[in-house]
């Protein structure tokens, strides 16, 4: 990395989400944005053009660069993590590391060799909702997060490896635990979706405490719909990620009667808590980027920290016979 100047991050992709992490970069006075890579000129342009970075079709010894974010296509991540490792640069990458469990293996397993920071894009971890809820987790029984979203055709691939993944993550950092096994489905039904792409992803986590996590996906609902619900023993909370709010509830059973003889025997207690941030998610992750770029986050918890919900994820999916 450059002495006495703030890292230069090359980014990979200049899509949607790829115009998002430039725009964040670029608003950045922590980073300078050197260069977008995509294949498509106008687009890569466009983008680049917009942000005061250069452009090229393609990624190239990477010399200019202190790290590298990744947002193209899942399909082309593994060849481009490996060529962004082998360089020798920190690496950020758009969920999943790869859309198969064996070569996410292999590319962390090539960041450990090489001893480079790595993260994956798991965008949920810096919502302020979730932020503001995981120290307030104590003992979870059961946890249910739904993604539900309607069709959008530019994502080709399934809601598994795309969708799924965010709500599989959350349910592991709030049971802080591997599961001792997983079950789920998947669902194949929209016309317009690529063959062996699945619509709808379900996946059941149980874990050694007893406690069971559920999370769905879905893209061929009417409405967005982002929840997460925490139940323990004493208290519910449930979660809007869109809205990135936050409610408790505690059942209390109590007999009162009132003045006129009316009584009831239940009531629900509402709190609503103080969000702990109001930062902009995609801000909130590249700061923990910049974090292990830095050194003040520890690489390895970071590395090890992709992994569970990668494996989780690719239990959904037959898998190949033995010898």
């Amino acid at each position: 990395m450059q002495t006495n100047a703030k890292p230069r991050i090359v980014l990979v992709g200049a899509g949607s989400m790829g115009a998002l992490h430039a725009r964040v970069v670029a608003q950045s006075n922590r980073l300078d944005l050197v260069r977008v890579v995509d294949p498509r000129r106008e687009v890569g342009e466009q983008v680049a053009d917009r942000f005061g970075a250069s452009w090229t079709p393609e990624l190239g010894d990477l010399a200019d660069a202190d790290a590298v974010i990744v947002a193209a296509a899942t399909g082309v991540h593994f060849d481009l993590a490996r060529a962004v490792l082998g360089a020798g640069k920190p690496l950020l990458v758009e969920k999943p590391i790869c859309g198969d469990y064996a070569e996410t293996e292999a590319v962390l397993a090539l960041a450990e060799q090489k001893q480079l920071p790595i993260m994956c894009g798991f965008l949920e971890r810096f919502n302020p909702a979730i932020l503001t809820i995981a120290p307030m987790v104590r003992e979870p029984v059961h946890i249910a997060a739904v993604r539900h979203s309607p069709y959008v055709p530019r994502i080709r691939t399934g809601v598994a490896w795309d969708l799924l993944i965010h709500d599989v993550d959350a349910c592991l950092r709030l049971t802080d635990g591997q599961p001792a096994s997983v079950r789920g489905g998947l669902g194949f039904f929209h016309p317009g979706s690529m063959d062996g792409a699945e619509d709808v992803a379900e996946a059941v986590m149980s874990f050694p405490s007893g406690a069971i996590a559920t999370a769905s996906a879905s893209r061929i609902g009417q409405r967005k719909v982002r929840t997460l619900t925490v139940a323990e023993m004493d208290r519910t909370i449930e979660v809007d990620l869109l809205r990135r709010d936050v409610t408790v509830y505690r059942h209390v059973s109590n007999d009162v009667e009132l003045p006129d003889g009316r009584g009831y025997r239940q009531q629900t207690v509402m709190e609503i808590p103080e969000l702990v941030s109001a930062r902009e998610p995609l801000a909130g992750q590249l700061d923990h980027f910049l974090g292990l770029l830095d050194g003040t986050v520890d690489i390895k918890e970071e590395r090890d920290s992709i992994r569970p919900a990668h494996w989780v994820v690719a239990q959904l999916f037959p898998q190949p016979a033995a010898g």
